[in-house]
């Protein structure tokens, strides 16, 4: 049975784990991590029902990064590279677009969609691609960290 981990803003969050990037939060990271490791080893574990804000916008730059797209085609890339687990709903996704695009991290542009509807675009800027580079590193060592600790118990 696959579970769901929703995205967004909540409250199930772990305290200490911060960014050092503007806009990119980390915190409630590892409780996500620690969740999806220990889940196959039959350990009984309350889910996150919520990742941080975040892990969002490091997941939404990673997919604009490898094409322009519209808000929903975004949440469904992300489900479908994550075989089905993470599910962004809009109430999460459209404030971390609109952020991320105030902070010059990606830009939009209105065009026509696949289904003849106009639709804003989404692309990663230069500065994105620094952020993203930056993020998804940090990002490895963390989870190569919790990997470690969670591996050991």
């Amino acid at each position: 049975m696959v579970q769901e981990y929703g995205i967004g803003n909540g409250p199930s969050r772990a305290r200490g784990i911060a960014s050092t990037t503007p806009g990119v939060d980390f915190r409630c990271l590892a409780q996500a991590c620690l969740c999806q490791l220990l889940r196959g080893r039959g350990k009984a574990m309350s889910r996150p029902t919520d990742l941080v804000q975040g892990t969002l916008d490091l997941l939404i730059l990673k997919i604009v990064a490898l094409e322009p797209m519209h808000g929903w085609a975004i949440a469904q890339r992300i489900r479908q590279m994550s075989h089905e687990v993470l599910q962004v709903g809009q109430s999460a996704l459209y404030p971390a677009l609109h952020k991320l695009e105030q902070q010059g991290l990606i830009e939009a542009e209105w065009k026509v969609s696949e289904n003849n509807r106009r639709a804003k675009y989404y692309s990663i800027t230069p500065t994105g691609q620094k952020a993203l580079a930056k993020e998804a590193d940090q990002w490895e060592r963390l989870s190569a960290a919790i990997s470690l600790i969670v591996r050991s118990v």
